[in-house]
């Protein structure tokens, strides 16, 4: 009987499929690289950062932030859609690159379905409207009074979709024209604009909040329904002046297609587990986000639900694929 079981088990770690569930047990075995679409500073950075040193400490194996900034974060998600998909190579990622991007490029170079395995959303965030602390505008109103007087001369830059499409949605809902800016990154366009190059932006929270308390960017208004406790006194924009308007952003976390279930699975505990951290929570409560995780089947629904919604935001916005 002995001797029967050890011949059933030799046959069974000699299935492919054993070799698989062996080193997903194993997982991780080595240092992990998380692929950020987004520059060093950027929200996305900052919350990779935070749930790496979570992972780090759980399992003692390093976790190296690679930014990858530029083409709308396309370049980030082509690397790691053609990554080896082994589990060591993560995106963390945003709604610009897994439902915006497809809708505002006729080629990106991925397919956010196809060439990914989710493994789960990480948070929820909002935006905030800025100018420069020096601008003449102080409140919204004024900043919209200005550019219906002067249809085009005012600028809005932005560094990511979601940022983007805040701007232009916000254009469009105000009745105004303004000449839009792009930059690889929000972190950048941020230092246009507060270099006077720049009228506004509409970053995430994370990137706008530090500026905002360090006395060099105003706050004009916030893209939630409600007023945010890490701003106090800064009215929603459609408070504000354009009545109606609203605007959030998510990150999530994916793995090259056909990452085996099982490194899925393991990568999907330890994020969960990530997001409840001391450095997330500093994350969350610095940035005005909040966590949000999902399971890799969640968040594949969450994904094509919001590419839907993203797509309708970025017609009635008027913007054509580029």
């Amino acid at each position: 009987m002995t001797t029967r079981r050890t011949a059933i088990a030799a046959l069974l770690a000699a299935l492919p499929w054993a070799g698989v569930a062996h080193a997903a047990d194993a997982y991780p075995a080595r240092p992990i690289t998380f692929v950020v679409p987004f520059a060093a500073g950027s929200a996305t950075d900052s919350l990779a950062r935070a749930l790496g040193q979570s992972i780090t400490a759980e399992t003692k194996q390093p976790v190296v932030v690679d930014n990858k900034a530029g083409a709308s974060g396309m370049l980030a998600a082509q690397a790691v859609a053609r990554a080896a998909p082994d589990g060591y190579t993560v995106l963390i990622s945003t709604n610009t690159t897994h439902a915006a991007n497809e809708h505002l490029y006729k080629k990106i170079g991925y397919d956010p379905v196809k060439d990914f395995a989710p493994v789960t959303a990480l948070a929820k965030g909002y935006q905030v409207l800025v100018v420069n602390v020096n601008s003449p505008y102080k409140t919204l109103g004024e900043l919209l009074a200005a550019a219906k007087k002067t249809p085009g001369k005012l600028t809005f830059g932005s560094g990511s979709a979601s940022s983007r499409v805040a701007g232009e949605l916000f254009t469009q809902m105000a009745g105004i024209q303004m000449l839009h800016v792009p930059y690889k990154s929000n972190p950048l366009a941020i230092t246009d604009l507060l270099g006077g190059q720049l009228d506004m932006m509409v970053p995430d929270t994370a990137t706008g909040v530090p500026q905002i308390k360090g006395g060099k960017l105003r706050a004009l208004g916030v893209t939630s329904t409600k007023p945010l406790a890490l701003l106090p006194g800064v009215p929603t924009i459609s408070e504000a002046g354009v009545k109606g308007y609203e605007m959030s952003y998510w990150f999530a976390a994916y793995l090259p297609a056909n990452t085996p279930p099982a490194v899925v699975s393991r990568l999907h505990d330890l994020l969960v587990a990530g997001t409840a951290s001391p450095a997330a929570k500093a994350f969350f409560e610095s940035g005005g986000s909040e966590p949000f995780t999902t399971t890799p089947e969640g968040l594949a629904k969450f994904q094509i639900d919001e590419s839907q919604k993203w797509g309708k935001v970025i017609k009635a916005a008027g913007i054509e694929p580029e």
